[in-house]
């Protein structure tokens, strides 16, 4: 995993991570277009990290903060990448910009019927909140 680069995107990367969830996403959004991704850099530079490998996209997370929660999006491997600690490096990365923040608990948004996810949000320490259908971990007491 040491060849594995973790950086926030850039607008010039959205086109380009906007392709790589076709592929490595499990569904799409509404807010998956050039707009939407073009405000959410604007407003919020750091939420938007990418791994790369050899300097191609292997992963994204939306990490956002609104000053009171930590709301994890988007995350997103390639299926060439899976099982290779990118999901993995992606949360830390997440997690450590959470913490730098202020921030006290993560919540993620996961496809019910997406069991492998589900999987991977527990091996990192998230567990379901069944009332709500999200994910959370608490980063700090």
């Amino acid at each position: 995993m040491n060849d594995l680069a973790i950086r926030t995107a850039a607008p010039a990367d959205l086109d380009a991570v906007l392709a790589f969830w076709k592929v490595a996403a499990e569904g799409t959004s509404i807010s998956d277009d050039r707009d939407g991704m073009e405000r959410l850099v604007a407003r919020d530079p750091g939420a938007l990290i990418l791994a790369e490998r050899s300097g191609e996209l292997a992963g994204t997370v939306i990490a956002g903060f609104d000053g009171w929660r930590c709301h994890l999006y988007r995350l997103a491997v390639h299926p060439d990448q899976r099982r290779q600690g990118v999901g993995r490096a992606l949360l830390t990365a997440a997690e450590e910009r959470f913490v730098q923040l202020g921030g006290r608990r993560g919540d993620a948004m996961v496809l019910n019927r997406n069991e492998l996810a589900h999987h991977a949000w527990h091996a990192a320490g998230y567990a379901p909140e069944p009332q709500w259908s999200r994910w959370v971990k608490h980063l700090k007491d």
